[in-house]
Formats: C-alpha cells, structure tokens, sequence
C-alpha cells in the first residue's frame, strides 16, 4: 500500500543510507525518458526535502538536458537486501555545475572523484514509499571500478573533450549547459 509523507524522515533517510544504488529518471515535455541506474558514494540528504547527488562523466548528459527542459526528476529507492520496500522522491531538479556560486556549499559534502561533471540537486514536492515485496533479493557484492579507471586513464583534459564531444547535448539533440558558463 502505498504512503505519502510530507518530508524524509529519520527512517526513510536510513533507508537510503542502506541502499546501494538509487534511480533517476526525467523526461522532456517531448522526446525519450531517461532512466539511469547510479551508485559509488554519490548521494547525499542535504535536508528533509533536499537530495543531491555527484554526476560523472558517461556516455550521455540526459538527466541535465531534461532538467534544462523541463526540471521534473523522481528518485527510486528500492530494497534489494533485507525488508522490501520502495522509497520514490518526486521533485523539480537542477544541475549546480563547477562554476556555479552553489557549487563551493555542495561539492565538500561529496567524496573527490574523477570525471565530475555537476552535482544533480532535487527540491522534492512529494515523497511516498509502497511495499516492494515483488522485488526479488540480491546481495550488495561491491562497487564496480570501470569508471573510475577509464576517465583515470584518459585523464582531465581526455575527460573533458569526451564531455565536449557526447555530454553537450541529449540523444534527442537538446542543450545539457554542461558547458554553457
């Protein structure tokens, strides 16, 4: 059944402090929907009605084009250990870049990662939680290296004409501002 709640609590903030991968997705009033998997130590509470999460560098910049666009963004929590449940933030998003004056408040609550390239901040309006008991158990085994190593490799200036070249604009064709400064 599901549940509503007028900001995180402290149970639902320890639920998301237990899980090791959360969903984003977004749309643009036209074009695909985008719905990404994240993880490593990425994502933080900044309050009862504020999450932010460390974006890095990927193949695709959608989740900021369709911010630009539109600004919805809902966030999945779901238990894949332990007792089922789902946890979905429903909210307004905006990307705080580097040169934003935000940046110097958020970025220290982060851990220093290559390939940042923004900090996705969600301003949720509504939250609810519904059972998850459909969802089938796995075991959290650890974090996966891939990333990490290949923007390692290709180094910051290799990083960031990758940027230029796939994070400026959306598989639809829209701006992301990832360099719009």
């Amino acid at each position: 059944m599901a549940k509503f709640y007028p900001a995180l609590d402290e149970n639902l903030r320890n639920f998301i402090a237990r899980q090791h991968i959360f969903f984003v997705a977004t749309a643009p009033n036209d074009g695909r929907i985008s719905l990404s998997p994240k993880g490593l130590d990425s994502l933080r509470v900044l309050d009862d009605m504020r999450v932010a999460y460390l974006d890095l560098t990927g193949s695709g910049n959608e989740t900021a084009a369709h911010l630009l666009a539109d600004g919805r963004m809902t966030m999945m929590f779901c238990s894949f250990e332990g007792d089922h449940l789902i946890l979905r933030l429903y909210g307004k998003g905006r990307s705080v870049k580097p040169s934003d004056a935000e940046w110097a408040e958020l970025s220290p609550r982060f851990p220093t990662l290559p390939g940042t390239r923004q900090i996705i901040l969600l301003e949720i309006e509504s939250l609810q939680t519904s059972c998850g008991a459909g969802v089938p158990l796995y075991a959290y085994t650890g974090e996966r290296e891939a990333l990490l190593r290949w923007v390692t490799k290709k180094g910051e200036a290799g990083v960031r004409e990758y940027q230029h070249e796939k994070n400026r604009l959306s598989i639809d064709g829209l701006p992301t501002g990832l360099f719009e400064e």
